[in-house]
């Protein structure tokens, strides 16, 4: 249903994370018990998260170490671990550089050119560690960049840009055929994003990609939507692209997984981001709080370093624990930040849904104070969920 914002203009009300509520079921379930491993393809992980294709993010050693750990870390090919054969003096340089000259230090240190034999250098090197290898890089490089990774050994390719769409319109260049990326040069599941309505997605699907990526602006580093006006809140778009996964599933009996992709900042969007449809999450900041994340507690936007516009910024996200406490806990804060599989196991639990399909069916409501209704002495007191 639409909104009036002016005359004969009808708008959409759309929800965010911080909108909705996940209702209580009328069953329960052992958290203990409950199945959270989800696939992309034939790619089966342990638990539904992703790692961002963010220099701040993953390296070779996080990659590791996430997929040790049950999940799956994407790898930047655009970045600097295939730019700089040792990228360790350019990261300290963009971790101590200060926020006047971040930006501009950022746009200088990615003009360095792409090494392709980095690319196989730095799938071999996750490869040999016997952990599945996802990487990343933007729509114009897919093609030769997808490629390499995949006669490296690579498991998974991902195309991602700030919006990816089937139908891209250009004349001074030849825009990449999707359905023949996915279909004919990639013999690896292929995963595209990102996108946030029903009919893109559903355009997506019909390519033979095996997830999408769902959400634009929503990352914590991310200034798309301040810079270009875009984007529309995540839950909205979860579900609506959901929606277009289960409407194609039933049309062709394909099921192409959807990937929430932003804007979760706790366990508690985490699992709303399931409630309303995803298949798997792909986290950026909780990751780069790590001591395994390469940012030295820095974090910034895949579009940071462009050259003419840039849409993303450096931000400091501290260091609060190992990837292990990330995940699985114990947790020492007491924010949401930490323990995020037993944030989902719990929430699950609550709601009697024993498998990740289970969750999506979770009831929401629309409820925009439920963050502080009650919480007076958190917010006077700055903890809590009020920090």
């Amino acid at each position: 249903m639409g909104f009036y914002i002016g005359r004969d203009r009808e708008a959409r009300r759309a929800y965010g994370f911080d909108e909705v509520a996940i209702v209580p079921g009328t069953e329960t379930g052992n958290p203990e018990e409950v199945d959270v491993t989800t696939a992309i393809g034939p790619i089966k992980l342990e638990i539904p998260f992703l790692a961002s294709a963010m220099d701040g993010v993953v390296d070779v050693n996080f990659a590791i170490a996430m997929g040790k750990l049950g999940g799956l870390a994407v790898l930047n090919l655009d970045g600097v671990q295939t730019k700089y054969k040792d990228p360790a003096s350019v990261l300290d340089k963009i971790a101590s550089a200060s926020p006047e000259e971040a930006t501009a230090l950022v746009q200088g240190v990615y003009k360095e050119p792409i090494k392709t034999e980095l690319i196989t250098e730095r799938v071999k090197q996750m490869k040999k560690a016997g952990i599945k290898v996802a990487v990343s890089c933007i729509p114009a490089n897919a093609e030769k960049f997808g490629q390499i990774a995949q006669d490296a050994g690579a498991d998974i390719f991902v195309a991602q840009g700030t919006v990816i769409t089937v139908k891209h319109k250009a004349t001074q260049y030849k825009p990449i055929d999707l359905n023949k990326f996915c279909q004919k040069t990639m013999k690896i599941p292929v995963i595209l994003g990102n996108v946030v309505s029903y009919q893109a997605a559903l355009e997506l699907m019909e390519t033979g990609c095996a997830a999408i990526l769902v959400g634009v602006g929503p990352g914590a580093a991310c200034t798309s939507r301040g810079v270009l006006g875009i984007g529309v809140p995540q839950v909205t778009s979860t579900v609506d692209c959901a929606n277009a996964r289960d409407f194609y599933y039933k049309k062709t009996g394909k099921y192409v997984s959807i990937i929430t992709d932003g804007g979760m900042n706790s366990g508690g969007d985490i699992c709303k981001a399931f409630a309303s449809g995803a298949d798997a999450v792909m986290v950026g900041s909780a990751f780069a709080r790590t001591h395994e994340a390469p940012g030295r507690g820095y974090h910034w936007g895949m579009a940071t370093p462009h050259h003419n516009l840039p849409r993303g910024t450096r931000v400091r996200v501290g260091v609060t624990g190992s990837l292990e406490e990330i995940l699985y806990g114990p947790a020492s804060l007491d924010d949401g930040t930490q323990n995020l599989v037993g944030a989902l196991r719990t929430c699950m639990g609550t709601v009697g849904a024993m498998t990740i399909k289970e969750m999506q069916m979770a009831e929401l409501i629309i409820a925009p104070d439920i963050k502080s209704e009650g919480k007076l002495f958190q917010r006077a007191q700055r903890i809590g969920m009020c920090k």
